[in-house]
């Protein structure tokens, strides 16, 4: 199978979680807020295995380690600003109040998309592997977030029909930025490299500033034992996945 497919159908299949809001429908908000609790510190845990057992180790076998380190900082800036410039902010509750202006969440979410579709191309052209392993750790990071978009879509006037459709074009935005990558990568193979420390940073970035808070609210030992395990998990299943794959 070609690079450019594998990279097609891996954002394709991230774009089709955009529709996971559908099993929500009949569940209580109680119990979505508690399995998204545990979904929030399974994918924050898979992040940062992401970021720091596989995306960086790769860009440092073919870039200098302190321009790498340089690269990660870049793009945690950029994803710290992309969250104040678009307001564009991970909303892990069925109802959440930070996102009053549905629209505007589309527009962050469609540029979230696009960049997670240049991650996926930038992942799969240095190693087939390494997409692989990249792409798992979006997905489980898209879970929680996609059933908490649905949520806002929903609360803010959206009816559920619409919001699924629209969730979904938005999520779309991920095959094209896939695309983009790709061709990208015929013209300035250097930038797609970069792009590997860069997604690290957006990584920990969304690991470290928006989901560990989430999973930090709650004062309850035995609520908070299970989120950190939970989260533990995520990092011994990035660590163990490379393995796996690799045969």
């Amino acid at each position: 199978m070609s690079i450019l497919l594998w990279i097609i159908l891996s954002n394709f299949f991230v774009s089709l979680l955009s529709l996971i809001g559908i099993v929500t429908l009949s569940m209580k908000d109680k119990l979505i807020e508690k399995i998204l609790s545990y979904l929030v510190a399974l994918s924050a845990g898979a992040l940062m295995g992401g970021a720091f057992l596989h995306l960086i180790p790769e860009a440092a076998q073919s870039i200098a380690i302190y321009d790498v380190c340089g690269y990660v900082l870049v793009g945690f800036i950029f994803f710290f600003m992309i969250e104040k410039i678009l307001h564009w902010h991970h909303c892990h509750k069925h109802k959440c109040k930070v996102h009053t202006f549905a629209y505007m969440n589309l527009l962050g979410d469609a540029a979230h998309n696009f960049i997670d579709g240049l991650i996926i191309a930038a992942s799969f052209i240095t190693d087939i592997h390494l997409g692989i392993i990249t792409t798992f750790a979006i997905i489980l990071h898209e879970i929680p977030q996609e059933i908490g978009d649905f949520g806002v879509l929903i609360y803010g006037g959206f009816k559920k029909s619409k919001a699924l459709a629209f969730n979904f074009m938005t999520a779309l935005t991920s095959v094209l930025g896939g695309i983009f990558g790709y061709y990208l990568s015929s013209y300035i193979e250097f930038s797609l490299l970069i792009l590997l420390p860069f997604a690290a940073g957006g990584f920990i970035y969304i690991s470290a500033s928006d989901l560990i808070p989430e999973i930090k609210k709650d004062d309850a030992i035995k609520k908070s034992l299970l989120n950190f395990s939970v989260f533990i998990i995520g990092i011994l299943i990035m660590y163990g996945v490379k393995y796996i794959i690799n045969g």
